[in-house]
């Protein structure tokens, strides 16, 4: 009843991505980053040093560390350690007591993906993450339609919060190198069926220059936040010292630009500050930024 020890298979290479039906583009202010059940129990049926959890766990990292950049919302699922028999119910069944019997290092999410304090973790109860959870209300309260998926088990609760995800119009993003299985069978039957009926099957190769774009929402958002107002009393044109942008946050922008390799220095952003102009110095630097 409980899980067989796992055994090492390779991550699916790139002619193993199935043919998406879709042809979304991840936006950095329409995403959510789901990091599915990391607990040092579930990875522990693998075997030691295995190769497909290090890769897994790298690929993690890179979609995490640029969601920080993008601000993009990072949700962690996480079984509870205590859980009744009731509250159980049919995963008893089917897994028997699961977690329940572990030792309490083993609830910890892996050391390598420690959750952080800006981070939401979402205790699971069920396969999908969207159960007897508020991942959906945080992702209206986020004004968020899209979820990069990524984390264990794959054809279990990472698909079936794909589909549940579909259900709510959330457009799916599952990240197949971001993902581990029973098998490389169940990896494989996971992508198919996520990429036939409820989601984009992608890389985390192909889908971090898609998060990375610097696009005209991303500046309208970013400014919006700098200056804590409502996007929508931005005029474009307008000088956005009337709406308090001071020199610390102009600079504050101009660091955080470096970090997509657009160098506009700080008394450039001074002599222009609207949002029409940054973006046009934007556009200039960034010939791949979409508009």
């Amino acid at each position: 009843m409980t899980i067989k020890q796992i055994a090492d298979y390779p991550m699916p290479a790139l002619a193993q991505i199935p043919q998406n039906k879709t042809d979304w583009e991840a936006d950095a202010a329409r995403s959510v980053l789901l990091i599915h059940d990391m607990q040092n129990y579930f990875l522990n049926f693998y075997q030691q040093d295995s190769t497909l959890i290090r890769t897994m766990i790298k690929n993690l990292q890179s979609l995490r560390s640029r969601a920080a950049q993008q601000q993009i919302p990072v949700v962690y699922t996480a079984q509870p350690y205590q859980q009744r028999p009731q509250q159980r119910a049919l995963l008893n069944d089917m897994w028997g007591a699961g977690i329940t019997t572990a030792p309490v290092e083993e609830q910890k999410i892996v050391n390598a993906l420690t959750p952080r304090p800006e981070d939401t973790i979402l205790t699971k109860w069920r396969y999908s993450a969207f159960q007897r959870s508020d991942l959906l209300a945080h992702m209206h309260n986020w004004q968020r339609d899209q979820l990069i998926i990524g984390g264990v088990y794959a054809h279990i609760g990472c698909m079936l919060t794909a589909a549940e995800a579909f259900m709510q119009d959330i457009q799916v993003f599952f990240v197949a190198d971001a993902l581990a299985d029973f098998s490389a069978e169940q990896h494989q039957q996971a992508l198919n069926y996520v990429a036939g009926c409820c989601g984009q099957v992608t890389t985390t190769e192909a889908l971090l220059p898609s998060i990375n774009s610097l696009t005209r929402a991303w500046l309208t958002q970013k400014v919006q936040t700098l200056l804590e107002i409502p996007e929508e009393t931005i005029n474009p044109e307008e000088n956005l010292i009337l709406y308090g942008l001071d020199s610390l946050r102009i600079m504050q922008f101009a660091a955080e630009l470096k970090q997509y390799d657009i160098n506009i220095g700080y008394d450039v952003l001074g002599q222009q500050p609207s949002l029409n102009n940054w973006w046009q110095l934007i556009e200039k630097q960034n010939k791949t930024v979409s508009a």
